[in-house]
């Protein structure tokens, strides 16, 4: 059984994207709309925030590079110093007011940084213009799946060899066959439906279990590989974004949370909203996989 353990009370406006870095022993996240980049740890407890040049959407650690995070950005990909400020833009696919922008990513377990997009503005865009994109270690960045009106719920199973992910305004999560050598994907099928809120950020556990973190429903959701739901978590606010495996032995599972479109009788009503909730899990996680240069 999982049980919260630690609230840490940050404010977040729309709070995403943890990585626990095993190297600092620190989760990392970003605040999307209020453009920073956290940092928080055990042995020190205060946050420790970065100004970013756009909204940080999502990011990975890097293979090689311990002062730079790989981010995806509003309007693309960059390498980021958090500590220097220096920035390298890779691709800008949404530069120049798309009305869309980067949302959730993750690096699969070859190294590979995967990365969605979403619908901002549909008056500009269209509905369902967004999609999936793939970046891998020689540098290729593609475009991997279309129609999509928000991305998130990227995650990979514990051998590589699955990828989930989600539209989240359809409610269902589905699973691909990843090609573990190549990035290809293949045999989409449908994994989970969703009854209740929407599939947001996801992580995996060792034992092949997605952990879905469910907008709108309070809810962290556990799914068994076959898809059955085996657990669910009530949050302390309404607005559950993602979660990550971290702490000494990545038992601890962290859940970021948002305030953003939350009326001020809902946000009175729910004074945790925004901040990270710690639960003790009663399982191990993985170690996230940094981005893997070829």
């Amino acid at each position: 059984m999982t049980k919260l353990v630690e609230v840490i009370e940050g404010g977040d406006r729309l709070g995403e994207g943890p990585v626990w870095n095993v190297a600092d022993q620190r989760l990392w996240w970003t605040d999307i709309h209020n453009r920073r980049l956290r940092r928080w740890g055990p042995d020190r407890r205060a946050i420790e925030d970065v100004a970013t040049p756009e909204r940080l959407c999502s990011f990975a650690l890097a293979d090689g590079r311990p002062q730079a995070v790989l981010a995806a950005f509003e309007t693309g990909l960059a390498w980021f110093e958090p500590d220097s400020g220096a920035l390298d833009w890779i691709e800008r696919p949404e530069a120049g007011g798309t009305g869309r922008r980067f949302n959730d990513g993750r690096t699969d377990r070859q190294g590979r940084f995967w990365v969605g997009t979403m619908v901002e503005d549909e008056a500009r865009a269209g509905p369902a213009t967004a999609g999936l994109w793939r970046f891998d270690g020689a540098r290729r960045f593609e475009r991997c799946e279309d129609g999509v009106a928000i991305s998130n719920s990227l995650a990979f199973s514990p051998d590589g060899r699955t990828l989930y992910f989600a539209d989240s305004p359809r409610r269902r999560i589905l699973a691909y066959d990843l090609d573990p050598d190549t990035g290809a994907l293949r045999g989409k099928r449908l994994f989970a439906e969703v009854e209740r809120g929407y599939p947001d950020g996801a992580t995996v556990d060792a034992e092949g279990r997605l952990w879905s973190a469910r907008w709108g429903a309070g809810e962290v959701v556990c799914h068994a590989p076959d898809g059955r739901v085996v657990q669910v978590i009530e949050t302390p606010a309404s607005l559950p974004t993602c979660c990550a495996f971290g702490g000494p032995d990545l038992s601890l599972l962290f859940v970021t949370s948002a305030t953003d479109s939350l009326s001020a009788q809902e946000r009175a009503a729910q004074p945790m909203a925004g901040a990270v909730f710690v639960y003790e899990s009663g399982t191990v996680g993985l170690a996230e996989v940094p981005y893997r240069r070829g």
